[in-house]
This record gives structure tokens, C-alpha cells and sequence, in this order.
């Protein structure tokens, strides 16, 4: 059973070599394990904060972007219902102005043919007096040819004018 229980010298031995090594590794090669960790801790935490800012800038992105597209919407809607406003009224007044014109039109018209009528009116007159006057000059002749119809025709005009 001696060969199981281990002599006092090498247990000592063992635990200056155990604590120089613990020593040794503290000094060499803990430290910059936990540093590394303790840089990789902060690197994935800066990630982390950096993932967390860039979720919501891009949260803040969106919601700017809704509301500039709603703007936009609504300056859209403005602009085409100002348009239509601009094109009724362009409309309306095309109309009225067609409309004045047609009036004028019609009236000069009328005018027109109001002097027209009237000329015509006139000349018919003047061409029915013409033809009177021919047609009493030519039954006069006819009638006057002779001295007695003449002298009974003056004095009918004269019993006429004493009963008046």
C-alpha cells in the first residue's frame, strides 16, 4: 500500500510546483484571458447598444418616412384638387365667354336682319307706290281721254267737297 499513498516530500514538492504554476499562469496567462474576455464582453456589448441605436433610428426612419409620405399624399391631394379647382373654373369661364359671344353673335344678327328687313320693307314700298302711281296714270289716261269724263270727274270731286 505504499505505492498508493503518495511520501511527504513529493505532496510538498507537488504544492510549490502547483502554487508556482497557479502563480505563474495567474500572471501570464489569466490575465490576459480575462482581459480578452472582459474586451470581448465590451465589444458584444457595444454591438448590442449599436444593434439597440440602429433598431431604433430605424424605428425613428420609419416613422419619419410614414409621416413624409403622408405629407406627400396630402400635397399630392392639394396639388390635383387645386388643378381640378383651376380646370372647372378655366371651364366655366370658357363656357361664359362662348356663351357672350354666341349672345353678341345672335344679336348683331338680329340687328342685321332687323336692317335688312327694314330695307326690304322700304323698297317693297317704294316699289308698290311705283307701281301704283304707273297703274293710276295709265286708268287716269284711259278714263280722262276724253273732255266729258273729264269735266263729270271734276265735278264729282267738287259734290264731294260741298258735302264735306
Amino acid at each position: 500500500m505504499d505505492l498508493l499513498i503518495p511520501g511527504e516530500g513529493l505532496i510538498i514538492w507537488q504544492l510549490i510546483i502547483f502554487v508556482l504554476l497557479f502563480l505563474l499562469l495567474s500572471q501570464l496567462a489569466w490575465k490576459p484571458i480575462i482581459s480578452s474576455l472582459k474586451e470581448r464582453e465590451r465589444s458584444i456589448q457595444d454591438a448590442l447598444d449599436t444593434a439597440e441605436k440602429a433598431r431604433l433610428e430605424m424605428s425613428q426612419l420609419r416613422s419619419d418616412n410614414e409621416k413624409l409620405l403622408k405629407e406627400a399624399r396630402e400635397e399630392r391631394d392639394r396639388i390635383l384638387r387645386e388643378a381640378r379647382e383651376v380646370s372647372n373654373r378655366m371651364k366655366d369661364d370658357a363656357q361664359a365667354e362662348a356663351k357672350k359671344t354666341a349672345d353678341r353673335i345672335i344679336e348683331d344678327a338680329k340687328a342685321a336682319i332687323n336692317v335688312e328687313k327694314q330695307a326690304a320693307l322700304k323698297e317693297v314700298k317704294i316699289q308698290v307706290a311705283m307701281f301704283s302711281l304707273d297703274i293710276a296714270e295709265k286708268l287716269m289716261k284711259k278714263n280722262l281721254s276724253s273732255d266729258k269724263a273729264q269735266k263729270d270727274l271734276v265735278e264729282s270731286y267738287v259734290k264731294d267737297l260741298k258735302t264735306n
